[in-house]
C-alpha cells in the first residue's frame, strides 16, 4: 500500500468514527486507486474530505468562489468528485448523516458510494435553451443517480423508483433531503430528472422547494 492510500484510509475511517452513528458506523475503504496527495478535511468540516481548488470564472454569469471538489463525506464515497461550493458541501454531508443513512436501515445496509452524474457545469436550467442559469452553474447543485450499498446492492433511481422493491427506500431517501436544500427534484416532478435526484442550496423567500 503506498504512502497516501494510507493516508487516506486513515482520513476516511476517522470521519466515520467522529460522524456519530455509534457501532454501526460505516467503516469504508475507498475504492479509488488514484486520489490526490493534497486531499484533506474541507469546509471546516472533518466529515468532508477532498481538495481546495481555484476559483472557477466562466463568463459573467458562472462560476465558484472558493470551489472544493469533494472525494467523501462521511465516509461516502462520491463519484466524479463533483466540484460545487462549501454551503452545498456542508449540506450533502448534513443529508448523509441524518437523512440517507437513516433511510437505507431497513435494508440492514448502509450507504457506500453515491453515484453522481452532474455537479458544476456553465448551463442554463435543464440545458434549455432561453432558461435561467441553473444552479449547477453557480456550485450549489449536485445530481445523484443511486447509490451502492455495504452489501453490494446497487440502487438506480430511474431502474428504482417506482419499482416494488427498493422504491419505498428510495422515495424515503429522496424526500429526507427536503429542506436541508433549498431546492429537491426527482422523478415525480417533471420529464427532467426521470433518471437522478436534484439537490440544490438556492435560497427562497417561501422556504424550500421540494417535488
Amino acid at each position: 500500500m503506498n504512502t497516501t492510500k494510507a493516508i487516506l484510509i486513515t482520513l476516511v475511517l476517522a470521519a466515520t468514527t467522529s460522524c456519530g452513528r455509534g457501532q454501526n458506523a460505516p467503516r469504508v475503504v475507498p475504492s479509488s486507486t488514484s486520489v490526490p496527495v493534497n486531499l484533506v478535511s474541507i469546509c471546516g468540516d472533518p466529515n468532508i474530505l477532498g481538495i481546495e481548488i481555484p476559483d472557477i470564472r466562466d463568463g459573467s454569469s458562472c462560476g465558484i468562489d472558493d470551489p472544493v471538489q469533494v472525494y467523501f463525506v462521511s465516509g461516502v464515497e462520491l463519484s466524479s468528485q463533483p466540484k460545487i461550493n462549501c454551503k452545498t458541501a456542508r449540506a450533502l454531508r448534513t443529508w448523509v448523516d441524518e437523512g440517507a443513512q437513516p433511510s437505507v436501515e431497513n435494508l440492514n445496509a448502509y450507504i457506500t458510494k453515491f453515484h453522481v452524474v452532474a455537479h458544476y457545469s456553465c448551463r442554463t436550467r435543464n440545458s434549455q435553451p432561453g432558461a435561467r442559469i441553473s444552479e449547477h452553474a453557480k456550485g450549489n447543485a449536485i445530481d445523484i443517480a443511486g447509490f451502492t450499498l455495504s452489501d453490494g446492492t446497487v440502487i438506480d433511481v430511474e431502474e428504482h423508483w417506482r419499482a416494488a422493491d427498493y422504491g419505498e427506500t428510495l422515495r424515503r431517501l429522496y424526500s429526507s433531503a427536503c429542506g436541508v436544500f433549498g431546492t429537491t427534484l426527482g422523478p415525480d416532478a417533471d420529464r427532467h430528472h426521470q433518471d437522478h435526484m436534484h439537490f440544490d442550496t438556492a435560497d427562497y423567500r417561501s422556504g424550500s422547494y421540494c417535488r
